[in-house]
């Protein structure tokens, strides 16, 4: 009778000791039909075509050389503080001057230059004398800038068109982001 009590507390013990090893729900892993629907990248697109809708027509591709029509897209800051960005912020920026370009509009890339303001992992940051002056080094008709905002479960973006010779804002537009785990990932300053 002991033995068999003793076999029993055994078989309890290594049952509950396998039950602990399993990890608990597998996390499964993003298809390659998933990745090509990124809708953080649409999101984007779809404000960057939203914000230009405001000012007209895209260049023709005979502007690609950026004859009156270039653009320059500044690194979105977090709105509060507004000398830091994330990897997030980056990305955005990324998307904008992808969509940009893809619709026949001339995007000045800041990286290839120097000078231009780069805070370690914040990305390009442009301060007002310096994008007066690289907009009439590019003849540039405008400069994106933005922030984003962290709210409880959403993300709040907004970006402008401002003209680099007067300030003057020429289009903006706000849009919302879900603050799931893959937007929280990539608000993380690195």
């Amino acid at each position: 009778m002991r033995a068999l009590k003793l076999f029993s507390i055994a078989a309890l013990l290594a049952v509950t000791a396998a039950c602990q090893t399993t990890e608990g729900p597998r996390q499964v892993e993003p298809t390659w039909e998933e990745a090509r629907q990124d809708q953080l990248r649409e999101a984007n697109y779809q404000a960057a075509a939203a914000l230009m809708a405001q000012v007209g027509r895209p260049a023709s591709a005979s502007n690609r050389d950026g004859g009156g029509s270039a653009l320059i897209v500044a690194t979105l800051a977090n709105v509060n503080a507004l000398e830091q960005s994330s990897t997030l912020g980056r990305l955005v920026t990324e998307h904008i001057a992808s969509w940009l370009t893809q619709s026949g509009r001339p995007v000045v890339e800041l990286k290839v230059r120097n000078g231009i303001y780069m805070k370690r992992n914040e990305g390009e940051f442009l301060l007002t004398r310096e994008i007066r002056e690289v907009a009439a080094a590019h003849n540039a008709q405008g400069v994106v800038v933005g922030t984003y905002a962290e709210g409880a479960n959403m993300l709040h973006v907004t970006l402008k068109l401002v003209d680099p010779s007067s300030s003057l804002v020429l289009a903006a537009h706000d849009y919302t982001l879900p603050l799931n785990r893959q937007v929280k990932s990539l608000l993380r300053t690195r």
